[in-house]
């Protein structure tokens, strides 16, 4: 019997050791959940209570900038835009794709499928006949939203320049000085600055700069070049890919709303087709008139050049007496001929003056004969 009590009494001091063992591990993996790391006493420093100035500033490793663009394409762009939508993908690390979109479905459903995709922007490509190739930039989802008619489009693979840069690196943003005096350009620059620009600490992105977008702003329109930066003092090389901005439109929702700016020199590109057929239509009908008024003056004998042997002869007294006689005649006969055709314009005029005198006579007659047979009825 004492054997037996010895035993039960031993039995719940190993139960609670092993508790408190499991306690502990229970702790440990909660802690490295949380990610908290257990540090022994012995490793702890004492942090100094100054610091020197000379010692950097500890950086925020933070991805606080949460921006990501949607980039994707209606159906019907032509195989030119579509590479040039892939280069812009490669370009910006921070993108995310989306297959094409049906022509069917209106603007506003961009907006539900960027918040599904958690994208705060949008580009958005679509085409018109195959041959004009418009771009959507907007802000999702209040807007504002911008579209261009994007024009002189040069992909990398058909560029081949020299420049190059890493896939993901960030870009500086270089932007003329238009783009700070004009109200709507100052729009658009923060638009593009939010677009285009690689948010710093971004998973996808290298933390350097080695190339640079440029805005320009010539003729009405916005120039894009992408160039690498070759060292500090300035060097450049081009990298690709080129374009061209016309900007058309800028609204204030997103894909919608009311319109805040109109561009008043843009002309679509169907029109400025047709325009050039007019012209090439106008210059053929130019042509066709300026032969019929050709024939129609072209005179019927050609100048009389009179044989000139004779004044080299050897009486040149006699020519010259000669000459100045047909001169004199023929001076006559012109004069002749004036007096007769001013002798003809002035019967003429006599002539007018007689038939109007007896058209206003029969007037006359034919109304007085009028007022007679009036007054006879009356009777």
């Amino acid at each position: 019997m004492k054997h037996v009590r010895e035993t039960a009494l031993v039995k719940p001091k190993l139960n609670n050791k092993t508790n408190k063992v499991k306690k502990t591990k229970l702790k440990k993996k909660k802690q490295k959940q949380n990610g908290i790391e257990i540090v022994p006493k012995e490793e702890n420093e004492a942090i100094p209570a100054t610091r020197t100035s000379d010692e950097p500033i500890p950086k925020k490793d933070k991805w606080v900038n949460r921006q990501r663009v949607l980039v994707f394409a209606a159906r019907g762009i032509s195989f030119r835009d579509r590479h040039l939508m892939r280069d812009l993908r490669t370009l910006m690390p921070h993108h995310k794709p989306e297959s094409k979109m049906e022509r069917s479905k209106t603007l506003s459903v961009i907006n539900e499928v960027a918040v599904m995709k958690h994208c705060n922007k949008v580009l958005l490509f679509e085409g018109r006949r195959k041959r004009d190739l418009y771009m959507w930039c907007s802000n999702i989802p209040d807007g504002p939203s911008a579209k261009f008619l994007v024009e002189n489009v040069h992909t990398l693979g058909e560029l081949k320049m020299t420049g190059n840069c890493l896939r993901g690196s960030r870009p500086l943003l270089s932007f003329d000085d238009n783009f700070t005096d004009v109200p709507y350009l100052a729009l658009l620059r923060e638009l593009f600055v939010q677009t285009f620009g690689v948010p710093n600490h971004h998973p996808k992105s290298q933390p350097f700069f080695d190339h640079v977008y440029t805005f320009t702003f010539v003729d009405n329109r916005i120039w894009f070049r992408n160039f690498q930066i070759l060292s500090e003092d300035g060097g450049l090389a081009e990298v690709g890919p080129r374009f061209v901005l016309n900007p058309v439109k800028i609204f204030d929702g997103s894909f919608g709303g009311e319109a805040i700016w109109e561009n008043p020199d843009y002309v679509s590109p169907a029109k400025y087709r047709q325009m050039l057929k007019k012209k090439a239509k106008d210059r053929y009908v130019d042509r066709l008139e300026q032969k019929a008024n050709y024939e129609a003056t072209k005179p019927e004998h050609s100048y009389n050049i009179e044989d000139m042997s004779e004044v080299f002869g050897e009486n040149e007294e006699e020519i010259a007496k000669e000459i100045v006689a047909k001169q004199a005649a023929h001076q006559s006969s012109e004069s002749e001929n004036e007096e007769l055709k001013n002798m003809e314009r002035k019967e003429k005029k006599q002539v007018r003056k007689v038939k109007k005198l007896i058209s206003k006579k029969k007037e006359q007659v034919n109304k007085s004969i009028q007022k007679k047979l009036k007054k006879k009825s009356i009777d």
